[in-house]
């Protein structure tokens, strides 16, 4: 079984920067593509960031320039820098990972997700 944990929302006002970090555990042979997406209430989740096992990444149109996905790949880890927060990146954040279990067989899997909080 495999877990995804996410760490490092919380409050800030405008203008600020948080920085969330996502944790692999479990039993696996290689991690993929990892990705943040985000969902606010009232709407659906969208992709915020991916970023492939080989370091390429995509971003959401809102948030180029001002959001930084990156990977460890030693520690099974996805972070997301996020600087020149607006109240409309207000959501809960989840990490999401496709991960291969063996050379046959790979799945993907979220995180429970973090919340972030933007205050104007």
């Amino acid at each position: 079984q495999v877990q995804l944990v996410e760490s490092g929302g919380g409050l800030v006002q405008a203008g600020g920067s948080l920085r969330l970090s996502c944790v692999a555990s479990g039993s696996f042979f290689r991690i993929d593509s990892m990705a943040w997406y985000r969902q606010a209430p009232g709407k659906q989740r969208e992709l915020v960031a991916a970023i492939t096992s080989g370091g390429r990444t995509n971003y959401a149109d809102s948030v180029k320039g001002r959001f930084t996905i990156s990977r460890d790949n030693a520690k099974n880890m996805v972070y997301l820098q996020m600087n020149s927060l607006k109240p409309e990146d207000t959501a809960d954040y989840y990490c999401n990972a496709d991960i291969l279990r063996d050379l046959l067989y790979s799945f993907n899997s979220w995180g429970q997700g973090t919340q972030v909080t933007v205050s104007s």
